[in-house]
């Protein structure tokens, strides 16, 4: 089965790893594609074409000020990466629950332990 294209979905953009960095880099506000390039240490042109892709399925805006183009995260796109990740989340809290009961029983003085045998 071909993979779909990297701008076809959020699920497929976030696939690779320096756009989710990239993503996390601009989740503290606005930022230049010089800035993203100086924090990330990539080159420039894959800072713009991880940009371009982010775009172009809309979880990153980018907005003109003078000469430069600040991009920022778009967080409505990314509701459904948070609603499938969501739906994990009754797992989870279950099987850290089952691990938080393991170390309280493991913790607890062996109630045989002193007793004449």
């Amino acid at each position: 089965m071909a993979r779909a294209a990297t701008t076809t979905d959020v699920f497929n953009a976030i696939a690779e790893g320096s756009r989710r960095n990239i993503l996390e880099t601009l989740s503290g506000g606005e930022a230049a594609v010089g800035e993203i390039v100086d924090r990330l240490r990539l080159p420039q042109p894959q800072v713009s074409k991880h940009l371009g892709v982010l775009r172009s399925v809309d979880l990153v805006r980018c907005r003109t000020v003078g000469r430069r183009r600040l991009y920022r995260v778009n967080g409505a796109a990314l509701k459904p990466v948070h609603d499938w990740a969501r739906s994990f989340e009754g797992h989870w809290n279950a099987q850290l629950d089952r691990l938080d009961d393991l170390l309280t029983e493991l913790q607890q003085p062996d109630s045989h332990e002193g007793e004449a045998q």
